[in-house]
Protein backbone atom coordinates (compact mmCIF):
# COMPACT_ATOMS: atom_id res chain seq x y z
CA UNK A 1 0.00 0.00 0.00
CA UNK A 2 1.54 3.50 -0.91
CA UNK A 3 1.89 6.10 2.30
CA UNK A 4 0.33 9.18 2.61
CA UNK A 5 2.86 11.90 2.35
CA UNK A 6 2.94 14.50 4.53
CA UNK A 7 4.14 18.16 5.20
CA UNK A 8 4.45 19.70 8.64
CA UNK A 9 4.72 22.98 9.39
CA UNK A 10 4.71 24.60 12.96
CA UNK A 11 7.66 27.39 13.87
CA UNK A 12 7.62 26.25 17.82
CA UNK A 13 10.11 23.43 17.58
CA UNK A 14 8.87 21.49 20.22
CA UNK A 15 5.46 21.95 18.51
CA UNK A 16 6.91 20.91 15.55
CA UNK A 17 9.10 17.98 16.67
CA UNK A 18 5.85 16.48 18.84
CA UNK A 19 3.55 16.47 15.45
CA UNK A 20 6.45 14.48 13.53
CA UNK A 21 7.16 12.07 16.85
CA UNK A 22 3.28 11.14 16.46
CA UNK A 23 3.51 11.14 12.84
CA UNK A 24 6.06 8.54 12.38
CA UNK A 25 4.29 6.06 14.78
CA UNK A 26 1.94 5.40 11.57
CA UNK A 27 3.35 3.41 9.07
CA UNK A 28 1.01 4.52 6.05
CA UNK A 29 2.39 8.28 6.74
CA UNK A 30 5.51 9.32 5.03
CA UNK A 31 7.19 12.82 6.21
CA UNK A 32 8.38 14.53 3.31
CA UNK A 33 9.42 17.62 5.58
CA UNK A 34 8.49 19.51 8.52
CA UNK A 35 9.23 23.06 8.48
CA UNK A 36 9.55 26.16 11.15
CA UNK A 37 8.09 28.52 8.10
CA UNK A 38 5.31 28.56 5.16
CA UNK A 39 7.76 29.64 1.99
CA UNK A 40 10.52 26.51 2.98
CA UNK A 41 6.58 24.37 3.04
CA UNK A 42 5.43 25.57 0.06
CA UNK A 43 9.19 25.15 -2.09
CA UNK A 44 8.33 21.54 -1.10
CA UNK A 45 4.55 20.99 -1.62
CA UNK A 46 5.69 22.30 -5.36
CA UNK A 47 7.85 19.88 -5.99
CA UNK A 48 6.25 16.94 -5.07
CA UNK A 49 2.74 15.29 -4.46
CA UNK A 50 1.24 16.18 -1.21
CA UNK A 51 -1.81 14.16 0.44
CA UNK A 52 -1.63 15.84 4.14
CA UNK A 53 -0.83 18.77 5.43
CA UNK A 54 -0.22 19.23 9.68
CA UNK A 55 -0.31 23.24 9.80
CA UNK A 56 0.20 25.45 12.76
CA UNK A 57 -1.88 28.78 11.52
CA UNK A 58 -0.09 31.79 13.73
CA UNK A 59 3.25 32.33 12.58
CA UNK A 60 6.09 35.01 11.30
CA UNK A 61 5.47 35.28 7.58
CA UNK A 62 3.19 33.68 5.92
CA UNK A 63 0.62 31.97 8.01
CA UNK A 64 -1.06 28.23 8.21
CA UNK A 65 -4.20 30.04 6.73
CA UNK A 66 -2.63 31.61 3.53
CA UNK A 67 -0.38 28.29 3.43
CA UNK A 68 -3.37 26.46 2.49
CA UNK A 69 -4.99 28.86 0.57
CA UNK A 70 -1.36 28.08 -2.05
CA UNK A 71 -1.67 24.74 -1.38
CA UNK A 72 -5.34 24.31 -1.93
CA UNK A 73 -4.95 21.16 -3.92
CA UNK A 74 -3.51 18.94 -1.04
CA UNK A 75 -6.54 16.77 -0.45
CA UNK A 76 -6.21 16.89 3.54
CA UNK A 77 -5.44 19.93 5.80
CA UNK A 78 -5.16 19.81 9.54
CA UNK A 79 -4.18 22.37 11.41
CA UNK A 80 -2.91 22.38 14.48
CA UNK A 81 -2.90 25.83 16.50
CA UNK A 82 -3.11 27.51 20.04
CA UNK A 83 -5.66 29.77 18.48
CA UNK A 84 -9.39 28.32 18.45
CA UNK A 85 -10.72 31.88 17.45
CA UNK A 86 -9.71 30.87 13.86
CA UNK A 87 -11.77 27.73 13.29
CA UNK A 88 -14.22 29.45 11.05
CA UNK A 89 -12.40 30.68 8.72
CA UNK A 90 -10.18 27.71 8.82
CA UNK A 91 -13.03 25.30 7.51
CA UNK A 92 -13.41 27.40 5.37
CA UNK A 93 -10.38 26.16 3.32
CA UNK A 94 -11.46 22.65 3.43
CA UNK A 95 -9.91 22.09 6.56
CA UNK A 96 -10.29 18.14 7.54
CA UNK A 97 -9.94 18.75 11.02
CA UNK A 98 -8.46 21.65 13.84
CA UNK A 99 -6.82 20.56 16.71
CA UNK A 100 -6.13 22.90 19.68
CA UNK A 101 -3.00 23.14 21.14
CA UNK A 102 -1.24 21.02 23.61
CA UNK A 103 -1.47 18.10 21.26
CA UNK A 104 -2.21 14.61 22.72
CA UNK A 105 -1.20 11.43 20.56
CA UNK A 106 -5.05 10.29 21.15
CA UNK A 107 -6.47 13.62 19.50
CA UNK A 108 -3.73 13.21 16.98
CA UNK A 109 -4.60 8.85 16.52
CA UNK A 110 -8.51 10.04 16.26
CA UNK A 111 -7.65 12.37 13.50
CA UNK A 112 -5.44 9.94 11.61
CA UNK A 113 -8.54 7.79 12.12
CA UNK A 114 -10.44 10.84 9.70
CA UNK A 115 -7.89 11.27 7.34
CA UNK A 116 -8.21 7.41 6.41
CA UNK A 117 -11.95 7.41 6.10
CA UNK A 118 -12.12 10.42 4.20
CA UNK A 119 -8.98 9.82 1.54
CA UNK A 120 -10.36 6.01 1.02
CA UNK A 121 -13.59 7.68 0.43
CA UNK A 122 -11.95 10.05 -2.27
CA UNK A 123 -9.81 7.33 -3.56
CA UNK A 124 -13.14 4.82 -4.10
CA UNK A 125 -14.83 8.27 -6.20
CA UNK A 126 -13.17 8.20 -9.00
CA UNK A 127 -15.24 10.19 -11.36
CA UNK A 128 -15.98 9.03 -14.73
CA UNK A 129 -14.85 12.17 -16.84
CA UNK A 130 -15.51 12.46 -20.16
CA UNK A 131 -14.64 10.85 -23.98
CA UNK A 132 -12.69 11.39 -26.95
CA UNK A 133 -13.67 10.10 -30.36
CA UNK A 134 -16.32 7.69 -29.01
CA UNK A 135 -14.17 4.93 -27.77
CA UNK A 136 -12.04 6.62 -24.61
CA UNK A 137 -12.97 7.48 -21.33
CA UNK A 138 -11.01 9.61 -18.62
CA UNK A 139 -10.56 8.34 -15.18
CA UNK A 140 -10.22 10.49 -12.02
CA UNK A 141 -7.35 8.79 -9.94
CA UNK A 142 -5.73 10.72 -7.29
CA UNK A 143 -3.99 14.10 -9.09
CA UNK A 144 -4.05 12.60 -12.00
CA UNK A 145 -6.40 11.59 -15.04
CA UNK A 146 -6.21 7.93 -16.60
CA UNK A 147 -7.26 7.08 -20.28
CA UNK A 148 -9.09 3.52 -21.02
CA UNK A 149 -9.87 2.33 -24.07
CA UNK A 150 -13.39 1.44 -24.17
CA UNK A 151 -12.85 -2.27 -26.17
CA UNK A 152 -9.93 -2.67 -23.84
CA UNK A 153 -12.81 -3.06 -21.18
CA UNK A 154 -14.02 -6.34 -19.94
CA UNK A 155 -16.81 -6.16 -17.39
CA UNK A 156 -18.14 -3.96 -15.18
CA UNK A 157 -19.61 -4.75 -11.92
CA UNK A 158 -21.58 -2.89 -9.26
CA UNK A 159 -20.09 -1.86 -5.64
CA UNK A 160 -23.03 0.04 -3.77
CA UNK A 161 -22.82 3.76 -5.03
CA UNK A 162 -19.92 2.85 -7.40
CA UNK A 163 -19.02 0.69 -10.22
CA UNK A 164 -15.58 -1.74 -10.96
CA UNK A 165 -14.24 -1.12 -14.62
CA UNK A 166 -12.50 -3.85 -15.33
CA UNK A 167 -9.68 -4.48 -17.60
CA UNK A 168 -7.09 -6.95 -17.92
CA UNK A 169 -4.31 -4.71 -16.67
CA UNK A 170 -6.20 -2.97 -13.61
CA UNK A 171 -9.36 -2.13 -11.44
CA UNK A 172 -10.89 1.31 -11.55
CA UNK A 173 -13.30 2.81 -9.39
CA UNK A 174 -16.06 5.47 -10.93
CA UNK A 175 -18.79 7.09 -8.71
CA UNK A 176 -21.96 5.97 -10.23
CA UNK A 177 -24.01 3.06 -10.39
CA UNK A 178 -23.96 0.46 -13.13
CA UNK A 179 -27.67 1.17 -13.97
CA UNK A 180 -26.57 4.97 -15.03
CA UNK A 181 -23.20 3.85 -16.61
CA UNK A 182 -25.56 1.59 -18.90
CA UNK A 183 -27.44 4.72 -20.00
CA UNK A 184 -24.09 6.00 -21.58
CA UNK A 185 -23.69 5.85 -24.98
CA UNK A 186 -19.80 4.94 -24.27
CA UNK A 187 -21.37 1.58 -22.48
CA UNK A 188 -23.67 0.71 -25.36
CA UNK A 189 -21.62 -2.65 -26.21
CA UNK A 190 -21.91 -4.03 -22.88
CA UNK A 191 -24.94 -6.62 -21.83
CA UNK A 192 -26.60 -6.53 -18.43
CA UNK A 193 -26.56 -10.16 -16.88
CA UNK A 194 -26.75 -9.78 -12.84
CA UNK A 195 -27.57 -6.84 -10.71
CA UNK A 196 -24.09 -6.30 -10.41
CA UNK A 197 -22.38 -7.35 -13.59
CA UNK A 198 -22.41 -6.43 -17.42
CA UNK A 199 -20.05 -7.68 -19.85
CA UNK A 200 -18.65 -6.58 -23.19
CA UNK A 201 -20.34 -8.74 -25.82
CA UNK A 202 -17.13 -9.08 -27.87
CA UNK A 203 -15.33 -10.49 -24.68
CA UNK A 204 -18.11 -13.02 -24.02
CA UNK A 205 -16.25 -16.91 -24.76
CA UNK A 206 -18.91 -19.34 -23.65
CA UNK A 207 -22.79 -19.39 -22.08
CA UNK A 208 -24.50 -21.28 -19.87
CA UNK A 209 -27.85 -21.26 -17.99
CA UNK A 210 -25.41 -19.65 -14.41
CA UNK A 211 -23.01 -18.12 -16.05
CA UNK A 212 -20.85 -16.31 -19.10
CA UNK A 213 -17.24 -17.08 -19.57
CA UNK A 214 -15.09 -14.37 -21.01
CA UNK A 215 -12.11 -15.41 -22.46
CA UNK A 216 -9.72 -14.20 -20.09
CA UNK A 217 -11.23 -17.03 -17.84
CA UNK A 218 -13.43 -14.86 -15.92
CA UNK A 219 -16.68 -16.01 -14.68
CA UNK A 220 -19.74 -13.97 -14.49
CA UNK A 221 -22.83 -15.25 -13.00
CA UNK A 222 -26.20 -14.56 -15.12
CA UNK A 223 -28.85 -13.50 -12.67
CA UNK A 224 -32.32 -14.87 -12.90
CA UNK A 225 -34.01 -11.54 -13.83
CA UNK A 226 -31.60 -11.03 -16.66
CA UNK A 227 -31.54 -14.27 -18.67
CA UNK A 228 -34.02 -12.71 -21.23
CA UNK A 229 -30.86 -10.55 -21.75
CA UNK A 230 -28.77 -13.77 -22.30
CA UNK A 231 -31.36 -15.79 -25.29
CA UNK A 232 -31.19 -12.49 -27.05
CA UNK A 233 -27.22 -13.17 -27.25
CA UNK A 234 -28.16 -16.77 -28.08
CA UNK A 235 -30.49 -16.10 -31.37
Amino acid sequence: MEKLKCIIVDDDEIDRLTVVSFAKRFENLAIVGAFDNAEEALDAIENTTIDILFLDIDMPGLSGVELRKRASAVPACIFITSHPEFAVESFELDTLDFIVKPLKFDRFAQTMRRIEEFLEIKHKALLFESSIGGDVIYIKEGHEQTKVKLHDILYLEALKDYTLIITSKKRHCVLSSIGLLLKEDHFQSFIRVHRSFAVQKQFIEKINPQEVLLNNGAMIPVGRSFKENINMLLL
